[in-house]
């Protein structure tokens, strides 16, 4: 929400997706979200900037290994570090920037099949909470886009949003979000 509050003109595209799709103001259905393109590629690249957790679960190398000419020697504990790898800029063009439309031409799931998205993890590994987790925060979302119309308020507005994230096991805002919603 805070990065499309700051993005005006990706704010509007999702709102007109919504409203063109469901109607502004009906509730969406999770049979509907397959319909929603630009509301998927504004989750992905939330979830690329902003990942659930900065890292995955720490790996254990069987064997002494070489990665990007780098040596892992055996047994020793890797940290993969998601909210690097969503920031690199080796992987993404404009990597800083909250850019939605760089996953419509392109298919990335979170399932861990594209190493480049991966918040939720991949392989034996990967966060059993998943599916349920990607089905609410497109609902939730969506509706909180076709039932209100957002804004910020006039002195956060002024400002600017502060975009510090506390990190830890999981990642969250250093400073809550604070936004005006008017009912549509």
């Amino acid at each position: 929400m805070t990065e499309l509050l700051q993005n005006p003109v990706s704010m509007s595209k999702v709102c007109n997706e919504l409203a063109g799709i469901i109607d502004s103001g009906r509730n969406i259905e999770e049979s509907q979200i397959g319909q929603l393109p630009y509301l998927q590629a504004v989750i992905k690249e939330s979830f690329r900037l902003h990942p659930p957790a900065p890292f995955l679960l720490p790996r254990q190398a069987e064997t002494a290994t070489k990665v990007t000419g780098y040596t892992i020697p055996k047994d020793a504990r890797v940290l993969i570090n998601i909210w690097g790898m969503g920031r690199d800029a080796n992987i993404w063009s404009e990597p800083e920037k909250f850019v939605p439309e760089r996953f419509l031409a392109k298919t990335v799931d979170f399932n861990g099949g594209d190493f480049g998205l991966i918040p939720f993890g991949a392989g034996r590994r990967i966060c059993p909470g998943m599916p349920l987790a990607i089905r609410m925060v497109h609902l939730v979302l969506g509706s909180l886009l076709n039932h209100f119309k957002w804004k910020l308020p006039a002195d956060v507005e002024r400002n600017g949003v502060d975009m510090a994230e506390k990190f830890g096991v999981t990642l969250i805002k250093a400073v809550p979000l604070c936004a005006i919603a008017t009912q549509i």
